[in-house]
């Protein structure tokens, strides 16, 4: 991959600053095993976070991705009721998500609706269905399978009982190695941020951008599947309000993470130390007893750091 920026510069000493900072003054807090569970605070938001990436450089957005998390939870608990099991449950999650996804890239390919307006809509329509299906019931017993692939470590699946890593975090870590694989080091990659800058300009160099604006919507509702098998077996349940808002906070961590929100720039490096630093942040001010009206100034003023200075960076380094 290309070497740092300067803004992914400035996420790193943040992030070692807060290390620091939570670890002076909560005792534990840099602990091996504290900081493996810290993780589990923010995986499912760094999948979304990934998919969110690519379609922000590809110049669309998707607003809908935790409410089809939400409905791929509820075709989870439909399918185990009737009968299914773990893997038809799970291949339940990751057909609705991506119908989700396919549905919302056709509003935006087919029918030519702007992003933004389409996925308002769809995250209407999607944790619509999860209310009204659900109510206020819940449901749970799952198998165990789910339980483990959301609380278990690493070391636990493979015998080794001190590699203390969360499951989830590892699929994490795997997902952004491919992303970044395929956005920094293919000529896909490379086709998806020419659409992001230039989409008229794209369409006559031959790249065909609706198929891959198509293509990144579904991969955001299998990641939202993925997630939602994931977040399911964690709190052993489908509940109405599952992930409820979670798509603010992908949007925030892909923005923090340097994605310019016009599309056609950013990096996967930047987006998962933006992961970390939020995770490690609101993780830190939960020890903290923060209340969490608090931690959303704390996030939102960080958001409109992460907008305005790269672009003071950006005109210091043209003056100079």
């Amino acid at each position: 991959m290309k070497a740092w920026n300067t803004w992914e510069r400035v996420l790193l000493v943040l992030l070692l600053v807060l290390l620091a900072l939570f670890g002076i003054l909560q005792p534990g807090f840099m602990s091996v095993e504290t900081l493996a569970d810290s993780t589990f605070n923010y995986s499912e938001k760094g999948l979304l976070a990934l998919a969110m990436a690519l379609l922000i450089v590809c110049g669309e957005i998707d607003l809908s991705i935790a409410a089809s998390l939400a409905l791929s939870s509820l075709a989870m608990g439909y399918s185990m009721r009737a009968g299914a099991g773990p893997w038809g449950i799970a291949a339940a999650a990751l057909f609705t998500g991506g119908v989700a996804g396919a549905f919302n890239g056709a509003l935006v390919t087919r029918y030519q609706l702007p992003s933004i307006v389409a996925t308002i809509g769809t995250l209407s329509l999607y944790r619509g269905l999860a209310l009204v299906a659900l109510g206020d019931q819940s449901i749970s017993g799952y198998p165990e399978i789910f339980s483990t692939l959301g609380n278990a470590y690493l070391g636990q699946l493979i015998g080794v009982p001190w590699l203390t890593i969360p499951i989830e975090f590892v699929l994490l870590l795997l997902l952004t190695l491919a992303t970044g694989l395929f956005l920094h080091r293919t000529t896909w990659g490379r086709r998806v941020y020419a659409i992001g800058a230039n989409p008229v300009a794209a369409r006559f160099s031959g790249i065909a951008a609706d198929r891959y604006r198509f293509a990144l919507f579904v991969f955001a509702g299998l990641t939202a599947g993925l997630a939602a098998i994931l977040l399911t077996g964690r709190i052993g349940s489908t509940r109405p309000n599952i992930a409820m808002g979670w798509e603010l906070d992908a949007i925030t961590m892909v923005i923090l993470g340097g994605v310019a929100i016009e599309g056609g720039r950013g990096s996967i490096v930047g987006t998962l130390l933006a992961v970390l630093l939020l995770g490690v942040l609101t993780f830190g001010m939960g020890m903290a007893n923060i209340t969490g009206i608090v931690m959303s100034m704390v996030v939102g003023s960080l958001l409109i750091a992460s907008m305005v200075l790269p672009r003071l960076i950006k005109r210091r380094g043209t003056m100079a």
